[in-house]
């Protein structure tokens, strides 16, 4: 076991850090949370990756430059390897390490601004070596590292640069720290946070923060709990662990007429939350959620949206009890093969006879675009009527308008499925030119495994397009006779 004197030891760096004069002119005292983090990143039998996740403005700049240029100091042959979201922010991480420099007695280091780097030694150039990477730029991927950095890794566009780092810690037995804030719900990053505290084996939750334990990864996070208010500012202030930030301070900034919600939320409150675009709150949608479930045997409508080669094809049942009572029943979601090809329409055949089974078929809602000989079969196979609902803007701003209202009067009620859920929190309000407004996929690029999971929509789309038509169709009276 390392003694206490000894490098990367906690009580080493804080007497090091101790070196580094602030922009403040004061010199640099590490806060409890932030030992704490170090402490686990230099563990004896450490972690292969440390997380911390903490709202914005609580030092993580800071801290990322001090370890870097600890870790070039005493780690011999050291290749240390920063990565900030942009070529922006990595140039902020830059100029916060040779602030560092500038205002410290550190001597043997040497900076190469043109070239964003930082040499420790005698031999200068072709010494121990820091260098700062733009993830979107797609470098960094012919190192190998004996420290990686990685900077709000919730704004990298994909988690490939983390995954290629991470894939060559073993090789020198490196280190990787991750420094963020909270992203959007359904992001890579958020569904890699999910999955380290879900697989944790233990779980330490201390109020506002929780440390978590899995697997090669160390998790520190600080955040307001779910079930706190975020308009009461000592919550928030406990959330927030650097010491300058108080409930005053908060109060100060929360009332910022430019300070939106989600950017309270997300950012101060480091909860995952989405865009002010967002077409349905967490809080409009969970709202909704019931425990009830579409009775066995009963008649029923349901949505289908196709989505034959790159989006997902989503099924989507709904029954009206009555006018003020409908219900969303769990969607089947299919998608499409990984290796470029088209969906099996079998695929979709047995999913419709499958709901069918459990819940005679009386009506079906989709675009019969690319799907008409889909549609010909259903009407064969079940008996349903299939009603076509082309996705034209007058139609989709039709379907946003009563699937919002019927949210808001409390009429649309769902089961809670997660699919369904996903697609429904990933959509966004799309303006459109006459003033109308309809769903809408958040983005239409599809790089990326976390890209493509948060523009699907899909359920959503069946759902909103087989509640319209079913409304209406449920005052006719053939149709209240045989219900759906």
């Amino acid at each position: 076991m390392a003694k206490k004197s000894e490098p990367f030891t906690l009580d080493h760096f804080l007497t090091w850090s101790r070196k580094l004069v602030l922009d403040t002119g004061k010199r640099w005292r590490l806060e409890r949370y932030q030992q704490e983090f170090v402490a686990d990143l230099f563990a004896a039998d450490p972690p292969a990756e440390a997380w911390l996740v903490v709202p914005e403005g609580n030092g993580k700049s800071t801290l990322i430059a001090g370890l870097a240029l600890y870790h070039l100091q005493y780690q011999a042959d050291a290749s240390v390897a920063v990565a900030a979201s942009t070529r922006d922010q990595s140039g902020i991480i830059y100029r916060q390490a040779c602030g560092f420099l500038n205002r410290s007695e550190l001597p043997g280091f040497h900076q190469y601004p043109g070239y964003r780097r930082i040499v420790y030694g005698a031999k200068r150039e072709v010494g121990p070596t820091l260098q700062i990477y733009a993830a979107d730029a797609g470098a960094g991927d012919g190192i190998i590292p004996t420290f990686c950095l990685l900077d709000e890794l919730h704004r990298h566009k994909t988690l490939d640069l983390y995954r290629t780092w991470g894939g060559k810690m073993e090789k020198r037995g490196g280190k990787m720290a991750v420094i963020s804030t909270a992203g959007e719900p359904g992001s890579e990053f958020e569904e890699a946070r999910e999955d380290i505290r879900r697989s944790s084996e233990t779980l330490d939750r201390r109020g506002s923060q929780v440390i978590a334990v899995a697997a090669g990864i160390v998790l520190h996070e600080w955040s307001v709990p779910e079930d706190g208010d975020v308009e009461d500012m000592e919550v928030v202030s406990a959330a927030n662990p650097l010491s300058t930030i108080t409930a005053t301070s908060l109060a100060r900034k929360r009332s910022k007429p430019t300070m939106t919600l989600s950017h309270w939320r997300r950012l101060t409150c480091n909860l995952p939350t989405r865009a002010d675009s967002a077409a349905i709150s967490e809080h409009e949608w969970f709202g909704a959620e019931v425990d009830d479930r579409i009775p066995s045997g009963l008649p029923i409508a349901a949505g289908l949206d196709v989505g034959w080669k790159y989006d997902t094809t989503a099924l989507v049942p709904l029954w009206m009890r009555d006018a003020e009572f409908r219900l969303l029943g769990q969607a089947t979601i299919l998608e499409p093969p990984q290796d470029g090809g088209f969906l099996d329409p079998a695929k979709i055949e047995r999913a419709i006879m499958e709901l069918h089974s459990r819940n005679p078929l009386a009506l079906v809602v989709m675009d019969m675009t690319r799907a008409e000989q889909l549609a010909d079969w259903i009407e064969k196979a079940t008996g349903a009527t299939v009603v076509d609902r082309t996705q034209s803007n007058p139609m989709a701003a039709l379907d946003y308008e009563r699937f919002t209202d019927a949210l808001r009067l409390g009429w649309l009620r769902h089961v809670g499925d997660v699919g369904l859920t996903r697609h429904v929190l990933n959509a966004i309000a799309r303006a459109l030119p006459g003033g109308d407004i309809r769903f809408d996929r958040p983005s239409e690029s599809r790089t990326g495994k976390g890209e493509q999971r948060r523009r699907v929509i899909d359920a959503l789309v069946a759902a909103a397009m087989v509640h319209t038509t079913a409304a209406e169709e449920f005052c006719k009276p053939a149709y209240r006779t045989a219900g759906f």
